[in-house]
């Protein structure tokens, strides 16, 4: 699911059977082809459950020419540190009812557009279930929520990471506040 900031829609989304190798070895031209069309980097992250980790290196090391980025994981709760060395989205019980929330709003207040219809499909069949101990957002039996799951993470993404525009007005923000004319 790839989310434009510049347009809150969900242009491209990206749907195969393949093994996650395959997808990277795909998905890599795809990255470098979108960054020569707009100029920007992509922001990708998989999420790091079931050899995701393994993956999101892999990914990191294909990235000789910089032409994409790839997001690094804050602590949930904890202030973002931008050494974080950890790659990629962990979907987990702190993470993922947040994130399927704040996807729920976004949908809810048409915050982004969605075009995909497989996507919308698995939004339909994505339902809250009780577990052994609790409630859980999920597919319901014989659907997938791959999709919903993938949009959740991007919008996380969307979310918590600046554009460029953003970075410098923090930046120019920051600097004005620590200049003293009277110090000089």
């Amino acid at each position: 699911q790839f989310i434009s900031k510049l347009h809150n829609d969900v242009p491209i989304v990206y749907h195969s059977p393949a093994t996650s190798i395959q997808m990277t070895n795909t998905l890599v031209p795809e990255l470098e082809k979108i960054f020569d069309i707009t100029g920007i980097k992509p922001l990708i992250a998989y999420e790091r459950n079931n050899g995701g980790v393994f993956e999101m290196e892999r990914l990191a090391s294909m990235n000789r020419v910089g032409k994409f980025d790839i997001f690094r994981m804050p602590n949930i709760g904890k202030e973002h540190n931008e050494r974080s060395v950890r790659l990629g989205w962990d979907t987990n019980t702190s993470s993922r009812s947040g994130m399927l929330q704040a996807l729920k709003d976004a949908i809810d207040h048409e915050v982004i557009r969605i075009y995909d219809k497989t996507t919308i499909e698995e939004m339909f069949s994505f339902i809250i279930c009780q577990t052994s101990q609790t409630w859980k957002a999920q597919a319901e039996r014989n659907a997938n929520d791959d999709c919903v799951m993938a949009l959740a993470i991007a919008y996380q993404l969307y979310l918590t990471t600046p554009t460029i525009v953003e970075k410098q007005d923090r930046y120019r923000s920051r600097n004005k506040q620590s200049f003293d004319p009277m110090a000089v």
